[in-house]
């Protein structure tokens, strides 16, 4: 419980995270305790929250992207939002999805949460350009909105990126689709030359 509160509420985790403290059995079974004493919430095979605790609601859902991380923890892998997420998250959309989509190099995984679905799908590497990242989280707006909007995702993109994002933009651009690379050029570049000039 040291381990998970110093997470802090809201938190989600897998036996893995613990493989440091104990061996896997040891971890199942105190795990298994912690769900029985109510302090820690199971919420599918292998996976729990320290749930954050509304006064009037009681125990709050997770943050998809939080169950998303944890489950890429435990195979090593990177996941990135992908589609109307991402597009929402840039701005560019207001449609909140029901089901959070995140593109993996790892196992595709989905995981039910009430009316919630946070799905993991396994992508190749052409399709998962700098997973995690702002700068991937702009790749795949532009992936959901098509040719069509890509001045919008460069008028939103420009004022959100880091010049560290834009630096990892530009080296990742030429993994890109053909239709994609200008867009992603424009970006990286209109951020540097604000930054030099």
């Amino acid at each position: 419980m040291n381990l998970v509160r110093a997470s802090g509420r809201g938190s989600v985790f897998t036996p893995s995270d613990f493989l440091t403290v104990a061996a896997r059995s040891s971890v199942d079974q105190a795990l298994s305790r912690l769900v029985k004493a109510g302090q820690l919430r199971r919420l599918a095979r292998g996976l729990y929250d320290f749930p954050k605790v509304h006064p009037k609601l009681g125990p709050l859902s997770p943050a998809s992207d939080d169950v998303a991380q944890a489950l890429a923890r435990e195979t090593g892998s990177h996941v990135q939002i992908a589609g109307a997420r991402a597009a929402n998250a840039l701005g560019l959309s207001t449609q909140v999805p029901a089901q959070s989509t995140y593109l993996t190099d790892g196992p595709s995984r989905r995981v039910v949460l009430g009316k919630r679905v946070v799905d993991l799908r396994h992508a190749s590497p052409k399709h998962l350009i700098a997973p995690g990242s702002p700068a991937g989280t702009v790749v795949q707006a532009l992936r959901h909105v098509g040719p069509a909007r890509a001045i919008d995702v460069v008028q939103v993109a420009v004022g959100r990126l880091s010049a560290k994002d834009k630096k990892t933009l530009a080296s990742a651009a030429v993994q890109a689709p053909a239709w994609m690379l200008p867009t992603l050029v424009s970006i990286a570049t209109a951020a540097t030359a604000n930054i030099d000039g």
